[in-house]
């Protein structure tokens, strides 16, 4: 008996693991895609080389990375160099999102979508081409420049600092949130939820919530150390694939 309980807890920890490392290793796996989308490295002299210098970062491909102090995360791009890349269009950069600058310049890129930067709250520094506007336009960034091939958009504004916006677009119990250049998002306040924050939470709503959250928890748990225990002995790759809808109160 003390034998089978001994292989279950090994199973369910085996399990654990393999999730952990396996949300890891596609993280890292969409970001290399992206940090090897062209040739080469990140050039010496370069705003990416300099910034990954002074933050002690880790240049891969066209990447600087830095890793989250005290956390088992991956990697995360804090700045992209695609410059001179022989790009003719652009279509997804989220794997990005965290990066204070980009370079897409020396590219013969025709138009640019500004969705492309939306989430991009901490990006500072982008450098592109000089047909290019800078997305937001450039009353979304603190200065535009626009020197020889190159416009330099810089020091991205917050757009919810600007005088009426907050109460032109953001309905009552809300405050607006910037959200990258030229777009905001308006975040509920306090214990207001729903529809244009019209719903107030109640404690007791919120204690619910809580004892909703504990059960599901211990019903996950259990499901998946069942699973791992009914699978252990195959011999193929154990897929989970774990889909939770959404709470809607």
């Amino acid at each position: 008996m003390t034998g089978v309980h001994s292989q279950q807890n090994s199973a369910v920890v085996l399990l654990f693991i393999h999730l952990c490392f396996s949300s890891s290793y596609q993280l890292t796996e969409l970001q290399v895609g992206l940090c090897h989308l062209c040739n080469g490295t990140v050039q010496n002299g370069t705003a990416v080389s300099q910034l990954c210098s002074a933050a002690a970062g880790l240049i891969d491909g066209r990447c600087c990375l830095l890793r989250k102090e005290n956390t088992r995360d991956a990697d995360y791009v804090i700045g992209l160099d695609l410059s001179n890349c022989s790009l003719s269009h652009v279509e997804d950069l989220q794997d990005a999102f965290s990066a204070t600058t980009i370079d897409l310049s020396l590219n013969p890129i025709v138009n640019l979508d500004d969705s492309l930067f939306e989430g991009f709250i901490q990006l500072t520094n982008l450098i592109l081409p000089a047909n290019l506007v800078c997305p937001g336009g450039n009353a979304s960034w603190d200065k535009v420049k626009v020197k020889g091939e190159t416009n330099f958009c810089e020091g991205q504004k917050d757009l919810c600092n600007r005088t009426g916006y907050l109460s032109l677009n953001c309905p009552e119990n809300s405050l607006c949130v910037p959200y990258g250049p030229g777009f905001f998002q308006c975040s509920c306040v306090d214990d207001f939820r729903g529809y244009k924050c019209r719903r107030e939470v109640s404690y007791n709503n919120t204690a619910s919530l809580s004892f909703i959250g504990k059960y599901s928890y211990k019903m996950l748990y259990y499901y998946f150390g069942t699973m791992a225990i009914s699978c252990i002995t195959k011999k193929n790759s154990l897929f989970i694939n774990i889909h939770i809808p959404s709470l809607i109160c």
